[in-house]
């Protein structure tokens, strides 16, 4: 079910999309690129063994750089070139372009509102090859390896998954482990009412859990496989995503206004 205000924004970020532009071949060449990656750094290991164990804290670290960077940037207007396009491009597009009653698009051509453009993986490998050759500097080559490869997986993993969130639902996004809850997570994200503070997480929602910013009241492993369940949604919450589901009066370009009210239940009243 679309408002009229989210047909008319669509309608109008789909007549600026380029000719030119190629969605399938925008993710040719995401996942291509990244993928090659993975695999030249996979064979230029040797005989790597306890340096694997370095993927959980890089993975765990990575969690929590995922939160940060879409509840401090992409929800945070920082007038910074770059952090303010940021900003624009999801808060004030992909947030428009999407509700939690409408998160679905129907052509490859809308690719272009759900993945990021090309220069985020490059951003992405040069920080990973920064800390990957500190890794290595430290401890040795297969260590940096390990902290590169697991970087760029946790980023094509992040990819896979948001795409997930916003195709018409299926078997596979109902039913597989993981995805089905970060589906249910993000599309909750995607209410106008909660958006700014609320589920930042897109792969795994540790440090949402961790933070207290999830919309469910559960523990790590209850989020992990919450799956599509609204069960465990906090009470407090209800309210606000209800009446914003329907009602886009208060909704703006940069988020919800809020009565003081509505306000004080946010995140317990915190700001994080």
């Amino acid at each position: 079910m679309m408002t009229e205000r989210q047909r008319k924004f669509r309608a109008q970020y789909q007549a600026g999309i380029s000719p030119s532009y190629s969605g399938l071949l925008h993710v040719a060449v995401l996942y291509g690129a990244g993928i090659a990656a993975i695999g030249y750094c996979l064979r230029q290991m040797q005989d790597a063994g306890w340096e694997w164990l370095l993927l959980a804290p890089v993975f765990i670290a990575g969690n929590f750089v995922e939160w940060f960077m879409h509840r401090h940037v992409m929800h945070e207007r920082i007038d910074v070139f770059a952090l303010r396009a940021i900003y624009e491009r999801h808060t004030r597009q992909h947030h428009q372009y999407f509700t939690d009653l409408e998160p679905t698009i129907d052509t490859a051509r809308e690719f272009r509102i759900v993945f990021f453009p090309w220069r985020v993986l490059l951003t992405l490998g040069a920080g990973g090859l920064m800390l990957g050759w500190l890794a290595a500097l430290i401890v040795n080559a297969n260590a940096g390896y390990v902290v590169f490869v697991t970087m760029l997986a946790q980023y094509l993993i992040y990819e896979t998954f948001h795409y997930c969130c916003h195709v018409h639902d299926n078997w596979f996004v109902r039913n597989v482990p993981f995805v089905n809850t970060i589906r249910r997570h993000h599309t909750a994200h995607h209410n106008p009412g909660i958006m700014m503070k609320y589920n930042m997480n897109l792969t795994f929602p540790i440090a949402d859990w961790f933070l207290g910013t999830s919309d469910l009241r559960r523990g790590l492993l209850g989020h992990l496989f919450n799956g599509q369940s609204e069960k465990h949604v906090k009470e407090e919450l209800r309210p606000i995503i209800a009446r914003f589901r329907n009602d886009h009066s208060r909704v703006t370009l940069d988020g919800p206004l809020l009565t003081p009210q509505e306000e004080s239940v946010m995140v317990g009243g915190r700001s994080v």
